[in-house]
């Protein structure tokens, strides 16, 4: 296991290459399991998350060729021999239960492990199951497995989802682009993820109409097709790197982001007097270090996104007065918390909400990474702070965010990973 010494206090400057998005990679690449033939994917973050699924791709029979150096992977899927992922696959990456939808409609049956992934909350997926079910589909729960099936095929219908939810909201779309009929999903999830995964699919020779809006109307298909797609920019890495700059001064450019993706951040970070821009190569982004106390409150898209979160924390943690940081997604995402506080962050919690009262500097120390977000809330705080930090469990940060201590160090911030004793 691996930790990253830092020593703070250094503005960053210089340029960066924004990785693909992961969050629409995973599913995109689930996707390929519709159609017989060899889809090939292009700007694919190489992470550990992405190596995940294509172990879990090639246990179901997919020939999977994974190009980190060239950001390329290739899934072809015409030799599926198999309907279940098992635990071992499943545990280590919530995202893995999207193979559900696409096994099911291709094959009419499906046994997926109930998923796991990052402890930030109770994360159920009864509305994929009620989707699912209201399609046609037999489920049921046994041993910690979904047991579907649909021998008959799914039929189209209209699912009214009781919150809005990314992975239930991609799980139906790819389960209706096969089904009878026409599919309504209302209360949809608009997240530009889920714009891209619905890019692909018809691409892939679908008829999806209204992603990125609440209401997604699917009219099924009898086949469809291999295809090539580019992976959209990852808008969680640019608003990382936003909030490092902001925290810790300097300027740099974001190269391949743009700001469409995440509008209520760039607006959060601008009163919080970051100086954002769009640029020819992507995204500028300047900052003195002096920064204003800014209340947020996390929402589903185009809301201020749960997965900002600890990174804004840590910007406001030396914010000149005091903000609020309301998490109503889930609802045990302040784990970072106390390890904030280890570096002198003055930080109240009172339910949901969290004060935050911002100091001059925030002082290195020793810290433990508790998720994948809180990792990088973690990186911005030692950067910005006095002296040497190191940060413990850094494993988290292989699954989101592609060498991320090269990145900064080519802005020019003292960061090294080295073995954790």
């Amino acid at each position: 296991m691996d930790k990253l010494v830092i020593e703070g206090g250094v503005a960053l400057r210089g340029e960066v290459k924004i990785s693909g998005a992961k969050n629409a990679a995973l599913p995109i690449m689930t996707a390929s399991l519709l159609a017989e033939g060899n889809s090939v994917f292009k700007n694919v973050p190489d992470l550990n998350d992405i190596e995940t699924l294509g172990y879990l791709l090639e246990y179901l029979g997919a020939k999977v060729i994974r190009d980190g150096k060239n950001k390329t992977v290739e899934v072809d899927a015409t030799n599926i021999n198999r309907c279940d992922a098992p635990y071992e696959h499943v545990r280590k990456m919530r995202a893995s239960v999207l193979v559900l939808g696409p096994l099911l409609a291709r094959f009419g049956r499906a046994k997926v492990s109930l998923p796991g992934g990052c402890a930030i909350g109770a994360r159920p997926i009864d509305q994929h199951l009620k989707g699912l079910g209201l399609m046609g589909a037999q489920i049921t729960i046994e041993g910690g497995y979904v047991l579907a099936e649909a021998p008959k095929g799914l039929i189209g219908t209209e699912i009214v989802f009781d919150i809005p939810t990314v992975g239930g909201t991609e799980n139906i779309m790819m389960a209706a682009v096969l089904a009878r009929g026409r599919t309504t999903i209302v209360g949809a999830a608009r997240e530009p993820e889920v714009e891209e995964l619905a890019r692909v699919l018809n691409k892939m020779g679908a008829n999806i109409n209204g992603a990125g809006t609440d209401i997604i109307v699917i009219e099924g298909v009898k086949t469809i097709h291999p295809t090539y797609h580019s992976i959209i920019p990852d808008r969680i890495e640019i608003g990382t790197y936003i909030a490092a700059v902001a925290a810790t001064g300097g300027e740099i450019i974001l190269k391949g982001g743009y700001l469409d993706l995440l509008e209520a951040v760039v607006a959060k970070m601008k009163e919080a007097g970051v100086r954002i821009e769009s640029h020819e190569q992507g995204i500028i982004v300047k900052s003195d270090g002096k920064l204003n106390s800014v209340n947020i409150r996390t929402a589903p898209y185009p809301g201020f996104p749960t997965d900002m979160q600890a990174q804004f924390m840590a910007m406001m943690a030396i914010a000149n007065g005091k903000s609020t940081i309301e998490e109503t997604v889930f609802e045990n995402r302040f784990m970072h918390v106390p390890e904030l506080a280890r570096m002198g962050a003055k930080i109240e919690i009172h339910g949901p909400c969290a004060v935050v009262t911002g100091v001059d500097k925030l002082k290195g120390a020793e810290v433990m990474a508790t998720d994948l977000r809180a990792s990088a809330s973690l990186i911005i705080a030692a950067l910005a702070a006095e002296g040497r930090s190191e940060i413990h469990r850094i494993y988290h940060l292989d699954r989101g965010y592609e060498k991320i201590e090269e990145k900064f160090s080519s802005l020019g911030a003292n960061i090294w990973r080295m073995p954790d004793k």
